[in-house]
């Protein structure tokens, strides 16, 4: 739930960030409620695939015979950085298609 709430929070203000800049300048020109919509929902996505894997992971290297401590560290941000970008450009080509 954590995750949920704290990637919504981000979302919003990601969309807030990207209507207050449209309203002052023509950076994201006409389109700018897509891109807004998939900055939002792509920063959800990305939240809670972090908080995820970021408490499964321990638990893994644990059964696994790792140090938790030590190893999931790295293996958790090296596959939330890869897959947010996955998610982002997965949201952005559903968001953005005419």
């Amino acid at each position: 739930m954590a995750g949920f709430f704290l990637g919504i929070i981000l979302g919003i203000i990601g969309f807030l960030r990207i209507a207050a800049w449209s309203i002052y300048s023509n950076i994201y020109g006409e389109h700018w409620l897509r891109v807004g919509i998939t900055v939002a929902v792509s920063l959800t996505g990305v939240v809670l695939w972090g908080t995820l894997s970021g408490s499964v992971m321990p638990m893994v290297m644990k059964r696994l015979g790792f140090d938790p401590a030590a190893s999931s560290a790295p293996f958790v941000a090296t596959l939330v950085d890869v897959t947010g970008l996955v998610i982002y450009f997965s949201v952005a080509m559903i968001v953005m298609r005419e």
